[in-house]
């Protein structure tokens, strides 16, 4: 925590130091100190993050998201192994989903991209997205700073998959790569409208073997479906390329394209921009996720929640009404 002349206790600034240092085992803990829930850590990661915000913002902020078995850590393992070849230090958060039941998350990514976990160029942190809805974990734009302040200079953000609601990470991120997989025109509808009007490169992966024609006809489907859509900016049109994790191909050309992608941007004052716009939003999801907060801890309103919850479920009242009376209760008189 910080004292109210903004100097961090000596804990915090030995955190803050090892951080700017580069050494792992701060950053691990610093993630886990975002990542709580308790009020007193809340605060320390406040602090924290404040002292760490002059170091941030260098890196290039990727988010890679795609449908079930399209091989999403197969393609991030390859082309981390591509990037720390080049000099590039890459972290990789990685959000695995978490039971809807117990809130636990198998949390495998460092299985799945076992030889990245252990290049010394690489860091992977896998979190529990929490239930989060966005693909995220509500703390990823917290970490993502944390690990920029540590030096790396690439930042991959792995959602869970493709949904209706895994459009989050587009919101903190430079650039979202969507990956698709050889398949039909048919088999390409079950990838969201509104995950492709938010991509801005798409990559079909598997194309290797057998499987380079289909590919090949998968990104020509792609390119005619994006074509047909508005760009999100005048400063840049939407990609469509292929690539093989096994076979190492196409990555130069990803990476190309981000790179691309960045200068483009730039260049346009956009980038800049963009992240202002995402941090505005941030802020208001917190101030959301804060007020929610407060009123499920409001003993007047826990109370009267579960009346009304069993009202609802009877049909004896709408959910709007009962949603009205807990923030009238919450409130108070003359509070809304």
């Amino acid at each position: 925590m910080s004292d109210s002349t903004g100097a961090l206790d000596s804990a915090t600034a030995v955190l803050r130091d090892a951080i700017l240092g580069g050494q792992r085992r701060a950053l691990a803990r610093a993630i886990t100190l975002v990542e709580s829930t308790r009020g007193d850590h809340r605060k320390r990661a406040g602090a924290l993050l404040a002292a760490l915000l002059p170091a941030t913002g260098r890196a290039i902020r990727i988010g890679i998201s795609g449908p079930p078995g399209v091989g999403k850590s197969t393609f991030i393992e390859a082309f981390g192994g591509f990037l720390t070849g080049l000099g590039h230090q890459l972290a990789v958060l990685a959000i695995d989903p978490s039971s809807a039941r117990s809130g636990g998350s198998i949390l495998g990514d460092k299985t799945r991209m076992e030889a990245l976990a252990r290049n010394p160029r690489a860091y992977i942190r896998p979190s529990p997205s929490g239930g989060t809805l966005g693909g995220v974990a509500r703390r990823t734009r917290e970490a993502l700073l944390l690990v920029e302040a540590a030096g790396f200079d690439v930042v991959i953000i792995e959602t869970v998959g493709v949904g209706q609601s895994e459009t989050a990470v587009a919101d903190m991120v430079d650039l979202f790569l969507l990956l698709a997989q050889p398949a039909s025109g048919d088999d390409l509808q079950g990838i969201k409208r509104g995950i492709m009007e938010l991509a801005d490169l798409v990559v079909v992966t598997k194309a290797d073997g057998a499987l380079v024609p289909a590919a090949n006809r998968a990104a020509a489907d792609l390119r005619l479906a994006l074509h047909l859509m508005r760009p999100k900016t005048p400063a840049w049109r939407p990609q469509v390329l292929t690539a093989s994790a096994v076979a190492g191909a196409g990555l130069d050309q990803v990476w190309g394209a981000i790179q691309g992608f960045r200068a483009a941007m730039a260049g346009a004052g956009e980038l800049d921009q963009l992240r202002r716009g995402q941090a505005s939003r941030a802020l208001w999801r917190e101030v959301q996720d804060g007020l929610a907060d407060a009123l499920r801890r409001h003993p007047g309103v826990a109370a009267l929640a579960a009346q009304l919850e069993a009202r609802v479920s009877a049909g004896e009242i709408t959910p709007g009404v009962a949603a009205e009376r807990l923030l009238e209760r919450f409130l108070g008189p003359g509070g809304a």
